[in-house]
């Protein structure tokens, strides 16, 4: 048992600095679009207010999309999609899918 212990030691102190050179030679992720929109100070991190701008984004998107949905899709208007409905709506969804596939592959001729 103790050799075990002694021997993920030793490799973990063997990887240790592997790790951090690895590290240190990475380029610097850069900010994807989204958070690219939400850095206010372009100092290429999200700090706590930006964060909360995000999140209310998202928040508020969320409930739009849900409204939507529910609009175009709840036919009974009992304010949920059952099974059926979902049905009707992921079928939607397939063939907006199938359009844009066959768009460009028309675009690539």
């Amino acid at each position: 048992m103790l050799t075990i212990a002694l021997g993920s030691l030793a490799l973990s102190l063997l990887l240790a600095p592997l790790t951090s050179i690895a590290e240190e030679a990475a380029p610097e992720k850069k900010l994807t679009k989204a958070k690219e929109k939400y850095d206010a100070d372009k100092d290429g991190q999200l700090n706590d207010e930006e964060k909360a701008r995000a999140k209310a984004d998202a928040v508020a998107k969320a409930k739009h999309t849900k409204e939507e949905n529910l609009a175009k899709y709840d036919a009974n208007k009992d304010g949920k999609l059952d099974e059926a409905e979902k049905a009707v709506k992921k079928a939607d969804k397939e063939a907006m899918k199938a359009a844009k596939k066959a768009a460009r592959a028309e675009e690539e001729k």
